[in-house]
C-alpha cells in the first residue's frame, strides 16, 4: 500500500482559528493519521517546513471551454491551471460547443477528463434547457444519472418564468440543484458592458444595472420556494440580490449563493479606464455592493467562493470594451488574491477563507470532500503563506491570460496539490 508522510506542516484548528504543527500520514488515498512527530516507513516523505496544509480547494463554477472552444481552454490546460491554484475539485459549466445538454455530453466531459486531465476531479454541470436556448427542458433524470452535479444555463439567464418553474419542478423530482445566472435581459441595452454607475457615466458606456440581477433572484426565489428545489445563485454581485437571499434563508428556504474573488476585491472605482480585462458579467459594481458582499460572505448569506474562471483568447480581449467578451481567468490567483487582500487586511480570518473555499462548497452541494480528517479522502493543498510573487499571466498554465491583476504582488501561493493522495501539482521551486 502506498504511503506518504507530510512532515512539519501547519494545520488549522477551525474551531479556534489557531495554527498548530503536525505531521500527516497518507495511505492508499486517505488520511491515515494526523499527529505530532509521526514515525515509521513511508514510500515518500515531504518536509513541509511549516507550510500550511489545508483541504484541497473546491471551485464549483468554472469554464473549461472544451468541447468546441479549444482555442480558449481545454480540459488539459484548465485542470492544470486548477491544480496550480490548489484546486482538487472543479465544476465546469455547460456553455461548450455543442452545449452540454445531454447525458452523452456529460459522459463525454468525464471521459475526456479521465484521458486528458491532470488529476483534478471534474464535475460537469449540464444545461437547464436544450442548447441553453431558454425554451425546451433537458432530460434532468438522465443528466443526473450520467454524472451531472447540477443544471444551469450559465452565461444566460432563463428569461421565461414559466420555463424556469417547470425546470425547477423537474429538477426537484431528481434532487438536482438549479444553478442560476441571474439577468433580466429586458433591462439591458445594446453594448452594455459595465455596471450602470459612475464609471459608465464618466466613460459614456451603456451599463448593466444591479436590478437586472436582483429581479431574477427575487423571481427565482419565489419559484424555488413553491417547487422545493435546491436553488443556487451564481456569482452574486448586488447588495439588493444579497438582501433577497438573506430573507429567503431566514425563512428556511433551500437556497445557496456564491461570490467571486474579483467581486470581493474590486469595484467600479478600481477600473482604470475602458479596459476589456475589467469586463466581466456580472460587472464590478459599486464600493457599497462590494462591502455588502464581504459582509454577506462573513455572515453566511453567501455560502462559498467560486472563481467563474472564464478564459478567452488575447485577440478577443483586445477588442473595444463593448465588443470584447465578458470574463476573466481566476483559478491560479484566487487563493493568494484573497489571502493578501482579505486575510492580511483583517477582513476575514485565515480559517474563514479556507472554509469558504473547501468545506462550505462541499457542504452546499453534498460532496464528500473539503475536510482534512483521519479517515478522510486525501485531497490536500500545501500553501506557502510567506511566498510573495507578482501575477504574470505568461506563466499561467491556463490558455487564458485575461486577468485584471497583472503585476499585483501577492502572498500565499499554493505549492503542492494532492488529489486522493497523489501529487498533481508541485511548485518547481521546491526542487
Amino acid at each position: 500500500m502506498k504511503t506518504m508522510l507530510l512532515k512539519n506542516g501547519q494545520l488549522l484548528d477551525f474551531a479556534t482559528g489557531a495554527r498548530y504543527t503536525a505531521d500527516v500520514r497518507l495511505r492508499e488515498g486517505k488520511v491515515e493519521r494526523i499527529g505530532g512527530d509521526l514515525l515509521g516507513e513511508a514510500d515518500e516523505v515531504l518536509d513541509l517546513a511549516d507550510k500550511l496544509v489545508i483541504p484541497g480547494l473546491i471551485d464549483l463554477h468554472i469554464h473549461l471551454r472544451e468541447p468546441g472552444w479549444e482555442e480558449k481552454e481545454t480540459i488539459a490546460t484548465g485542470t492544470q491551471a486548477a491544480a496550480r491554484g490548489g484546486y482538487t475539485t472543479v465544476a465546469c459549466m455547460p456553455n461548450t460547443r455543442p452545449v452540454t445538454d445531454t447525458p452523452a455530453g456529460v459522459r463525454r466531459i468525464l471521459q475526456m477528463n479521465e484521458r486528458q486531465g491532470c488529476g483534478v476531479r471534474v464535475l460537469p454541470i449540464a444545461a437547464i434547457t436544450q442548447a441553453s436556448s431558454g425554451s425546451e427542458l433537458t432530460d434532468m433524470a438522465g443528466l443526473k444519472e450520467a454524472g451531472a452535479l447540477a443544471v444551469s444555463d450559465d452565461g444566460v439567464g432563463v428569461q421565461s418564468p414559466r420555463v424556469m418553474k417547470a425546470a425547477m419542478r423537474r429538477a426537484a423530482l431528481v434532487d438536482l440543484p438549479v444553478v442560476a445566472h441571474c439577468e433580466e435581459e429586458d433591462l439591458l441595452v445594446p453594448g452594455a458592458c459595465v455596471h450602470d454607475g459612475d464609471f459608465a457615466r464618466r466613460h459614456d458606456l451603456p451599463g448593466i444595472p444591479g436590478e437586472a440581477e436582483s429581479i431574477h433572484v427575487g423571481r427565482d426565489l419565489l419559484l424555488a420556494e413553491d417547487t422545493g428545489v435546491h436553488y443556487h445563485v451564481c456569482h452574486i454581485s448586488a447588495e439588493s440580490s444579497l438582501r433577497l437571499v438573506r430573507e429567503a434563508k431566514a425563512r428556511g428556504q433551500r437556497v445557496t449563493a456564491e461570490v467571486t474573488p474579483h467581486h470581493l476585491i474590486l469595484c467600479e472605482e478600481d477600473i482604470p479606464g475602458p479596459d476589456p480585462l475589467f469586463k466581466m458579467n456580472p460587472p464590478l459594481r459599486s464600493s457599497q455592493d462590494r462591502e455588502a458582499l464581504i459582509q454577506g460572505l462573513k455572515d453566511g448569506t453567501i455560502d462559498f467562493i467560486a472563481t467563474d474562471h472564464a478564459p478567452h483568447t488575447a485577440e478577443e480581449k483586445r477588442k473595444e470594451i463593448r465588443e470584447a467578451p465578458f470574463g476573466i481567468v481566476g483559478l491560479e490567483t484566487a487563493f493568494p488574491l484573497l489571502y493578501t487582500h482579505l486575510v492580511l487586511t483583517g477582513e476575514l480570518t485565515l480559517a474563514q477563507l479556507v472554509e469558504r473555499m473547501t468545506r462550505f462548497p462541499a457542504r452546499a452541494f453534498g460532496l464528500p470532500w473539503g475536510v482534512l480528517k483521519e479517515g478522510g479522502i486525501a485531497d490536500l493543498t500545501v500553501v506557502d503563506l510567506a511566498a510573495e510573487r507578482v501575477v504574470n499571466p505568461q506563466e499561467f498554465a491556463s490558455k487564458g491570460k485575461n486577468t485584471p491583476f497583472i503585476g499585483w504582488k501577492l502572498k500565499g501561493w499554493p505549492v503542492i496539490t494532492l488529489r486522493a493522495g497523489e501529487i498533481i501539482y508541485r511548485d518547481p521551486e521546491l526542487g
